[in-house]
C-alpha cells in the first residue's frame, strides 16, 4: 500500500492523526525523498518513528527498518497496523512457518515496512529475499547501537553495512538515536558510511521531565512513601542486580501495591507476562533492571525511580526518558548511595560482552567505562542545575538555571569547609594512600570498627579529628574534593583514594575550600508530610485539564482499557493519555470534530470514534 497520490501532510493526519509536523520531523522527511541519508539524533518522544514511516509510504519498494530488540519491532508494528498500515517483523520470535509466511507476503509487496533483528540480515533466506526486492530505504533505529563507545555496543549492528553493500542498488541509508556524544554521532555516520548525510540534531532536553537526586537513609522507605503518593500512575524502578529486583518486587507486593518485575534471569515467557501486564496497565509499577525498556513505547510512565545509580550517562538519559514520553510531565529520580559507584565498577571490570575485540581495544572501551561511570557520579554529586550538567554532557549549552530539578529548587548557601577538607587531605596522606573511603571518613570520625584496629588507623594523627561532622556532611565533603580533582579513586582490585597534584595546595594555610550546600529545611510535622490529593489522580499531568473534567478522562480511559483487551493491544496503542487529555478539552459531538482531536486519524476514527463520541455525549 503505497501512497504516491497523498502527500507528507495527509498521510501524518490520515494515519497518525496529527495536523503538524514535530521540530525536525518535516526537514528528515524531505531529505529522505529527496534520495539523501540522514542521521537523526532526536530526544525520546520527539518523534523519530515518523521520520522514516511517512517517506515509506510515499517512496515505493520496502523501507527495511532495521531494530534492536524484540519488543520493540512488536510494539512499532501493533501501532502501524492499528493505524492502518501493513507492516511485520521477522525475528527469533517467530516460528519457522511464521518466518516464511512473512517473507512470502513481503515477496507479493503486502508491507511497505518490515522491521528486521540486525542478525537476520546476512542469513540466507533473508538474502535471498532482499536482493530480489525493491528496497528503498534501509532506517537503522537505535543506531548508537553500532558504536563501541556508545552505550549499547551490539556487534551484530556492524553486519548492515555489509548487507548494503550486497545490494544491486543501494537504499537511502537513515540512521537515528535518542543519545548520542560527538565520538558515538561520528561513529554512526563513518561505520554505516552515510554519504553526504542531512545531521540533525534537535537537541537532548525533554522540558516536561523533573530531574531529583536523592541519598535516602532508606531508600526502600523513599521508594514506598513516592509510589503510595502516586498509586493510580504508572511508573518503572531501575535496580543495578537481579537480587535487588526481587526484593523490592517482593517488598511493594507485601505492601498492597500492583507491581511486577523484569530482568535476564526469568524465562523467556514470564519475562514477556511481566511486560504484558506492565503495557496493558494490569500492573501500575515494574521493577527491573537496566534489560527492560528499550522500544517500550509505554507513553504514559509518569515516574522512572533509580533505586541505584546506573553505570553511565547515556544509560541514566535513556532509562529516565521512558517516562513521559506523551509530552506530559513526568518525574525522573535517582536514589544515590555510595556502594553504587563500587558495584558498577565491578560490572565494568568484570565485563563480558565484549570479547569479540582485540585486547587493547577492549581496554580502552574499558577505560572509557571508568571514566563515563565518574561523570555520572559527579552528577549524583553536583549543586548545579541537573538538566545543564545532562545537556553539558551531550555538548549542548544553555542557561545554569532551569526551574525543574531539585538542584535549582533547593536553596544553597556558600559553606567554609576548609578544616574538614584539610582532614581529609590529611588522613590520606598520613596513612600512605593505602584505604579505601569507608576507612578514611572512619577515621576521621573516630570511629572503633575492627578494620580501624586492624590497620592501626585510631593511631593515625587524624583520628577523631571529625567526630562532631555528621558522616553524610563528610561524605560530601569527600566527594567534592573528588569532583574539584583534589582527589581520587584508583581502579585496582581494591577501590583506593590517592592524592593529586592539587592536594598539597588544600594543605597550604592560606588555601580556603567552600562549596554549595543546602540549607537545612525545618522538619515537617506530620500533618505536613500527608500527601496533598493530586489535582489530577490519573498523572496526565494535567496542564489544560480542569478538575471538572476529571469524570469524563476517567471514562474515557476505562473505555480504551475495554476497547484494548478486545483487540489485545495495550491501551496506550488506542489512544494515548494526550489525546485523551484532548477529547476532554473539545469534547467533540461529531466525526469532523473528533478528526480534530490530536492522535485521531481517519483508520483509527473507524475503529473507536463512534464509541468515544458516544462516552463524551453521555457524559455533557
Amino acid at each position: 500500500m503505497y501512497l504516491y497520490q497523498m502527500n507528507k501532510n495527509d498521510i501524518l493526519k490520515k494515519y497518525f492523526g496529527y495536523d503538524c509536523f514535530r521540530e525536525g520531523q518535516e526537514t528528515v522527511i524531505d531529505s529522505i525523498l529527496s534520495g539523501r541519508d540522514v542521521l537523526g539524533i532526536m530526544p525520546t518522544g520527539a518523534g523519530k518513528s515518523i521520520c522514516y514511516q511517512v517517506p515509506a509510504l510515499m517512496m515505493g519498494g520496502i523501507t527495511l527498518v532495521v531494530s534492536p530488540l524484540i519488543s520493540l519491532m512488536k510494539d512499532q508494528v501493533s501501532s502501524l497496523n492499528q493505524a492502518g498500515i501493513s507492516a511485520a517483523y521477522l525475528n527469533s520470535s517467530l516460528t519457522t512457518g511464521q518466518y516464511y509466511k512473512a517473507l512470502q507476503y513481503a515477496r507479493e509487496g503486502r508491507y511497505p515496512i518490515i522491521y528486521v533483528a540486525p542478525e537476520r540480515l546476512l542469513t540466507d533466506s533473508f538474502l535471498d529475499f532482499a536482493l530480489h526486492a525493491e528496497i528503498s530505504m534501509v532506517a537503522v533505529d537505535e543506531a548508537h547501537c553500532v558504536s563501541q563507545w556508545g552505550q549499547d555496543f551490539r556487534p551484530s549492528y556492524l553486519k548492515i553495512t555489509e548487507f548494503i553493500e550486497r545490494l544491486p542498488r543501494r537504499p537511502v541509508v537513515s540512521a537515528f538515536t535518542a543519545t548520542a556524544t560527538k565520538e558515538v554521532r561520528d561513529d554512526i555516520l563513518d561505520i554505516l558510511m552515510l554519504q553526504d548525510p542531512y545531521v540533525l540534531t534537535t537537541g537532548f532536553d525533554r522540558k516536561n521531565l523533573f530531574f531529583s537526586v536523592r541519598t535516602p537513609k532508606n531508600k526502600y522507605e523513599a521508594v514506598r512513601e513516592y509510589v503510595q503518593e502516586h498509586k493510580e500512575e504508572s511508573g518503572i524502578i531501575y535496580c543495578l542486580t537481579r537480587k535487588l529486583v526481587e526484593e523490592v518486587c517482593e517488598r511493594l507486593t507485601k505492601d498492597g501495591f500492583l507491581v511486577t518485575r523484569y530482568h535476564a534471569g526469568l524465562s523467556d515467557n514470564e519475562r514477556r507476562n511481566n511486560q504484558d501486564d506492565f503495557i496493558y496497565d494490569r500492573c501500575r509499577i515494574m521493577v527491573a533492571t537496566n534489560a527492560f525498556g528499550m522500544g517500550i513505547d509505554k507513553s504514559d510512565v509518569r515516574y522512572v525511580i533509580h533505586y541505584n545509580m546506573p553505570k553511565n550517562m547515556e544509560s541514566y538519559y535513556q532509562e529516565a526518558g521512558r517516562a513521559g514520553r506523551d509530552g506530559e510531565e513526568a518525574r525522573c529520580i535517582l536514589l544515590y548511595g555510595s556502594q553504587d559507584v563500587a558495584t558498577n565498577q565491578m560490572f565494568i571490570d568484570n565485563n563480558q560482552d565484549n570479547q569479540e575485540l582485540d585486547p587493547i581495544t577492549r581496554e580502552l572501551v574499558q577505560e572509557r567505562d571508568r571514566e563515563r561511570l565518574k561523570q555520572m557520579t559527579f552528577y549524583c554529586f553536583t549543586h548545579e542545575c541537573l538538566r545543564e550538567y545532562i545537556l553539558r554532557y551531550f555538548g549542548e549549552y544553555g542557561p545554569n538555571y532551569c526551574g525543574n530539578c531539585s538542584n535549582c529548587l533547593s536553596e544553597f548557601q556558600e559553606t567554609d569547609v576548609t578544616e574538614e577538607a584539610r582532614m581529609i587531605v590529611s588522613c590520606v596522606k598520613a596513612c600512605h594512600q593505602r584505604y579505601g573511603v569507608t576507612v578514611i571518613l572512619d577515621t576521621l570520625r573516630g570511629a572503633k570498627t575492627a578494620k580501624i584496629q586492624k590497620y592501626s588507623m585510631d593511631e593515625n594523627p587524624c583520628y577523631g579529628k571529625c567526630a562532631e561532622v555528621p558522616i553524610y556532611r563528610l561524605r560530601q565533603i569527600f566527594n567534592h574534593l573528588l569532583m574539584e580533582n583534589v582527589l581520587k579513586l584508583t581502579n585496582d582490585e581494591y577501590t583506593l583514594v590517592k592524592l593529586t597534584e592539587n592536594s598539597e595546595k588544600i594543605l597550604d594555610e592560606n588555601a580556603a575550600v567552600t562549596m554549595k550546600l543546602a540549607k537545612e529545611q525545618p522538619k515537617k510535622s506530620q500533618a505536613e508530610k500527608k500527601p496533598k490529593k493530586s489535582r489530577f489522580q490519573s498523572g496526565t499531568a494535567g496542564s489544560a485539564l480542569s478538575e471538572e473534567d476529571e469524570p469524563l478522562f476517567q471514562r474515557l480511559r476505562t473505555l480504551r482499557l475495554e476497547l484494548a483487551r478486545e483487540e489485545k493491544v495495550p491501551p496506550y496503542i488506542v489512544f494515548s493519555d494526550k489525546t485523551l487529555v484532548h477529547m476532554c478539552i473539545l469534547k467533540p459531538k461529531t466525526k469532523e470534530e473528533m478528526l480534530k482531536v490530536s492522535g485521531v486519524g481517519e483508520h483509527k476514527y473507524g475503529k473507536y470514534g463512534e464509541r468515544f463520541l458516544d462516552a463524551i455525549n453521555r457524559m455533557n
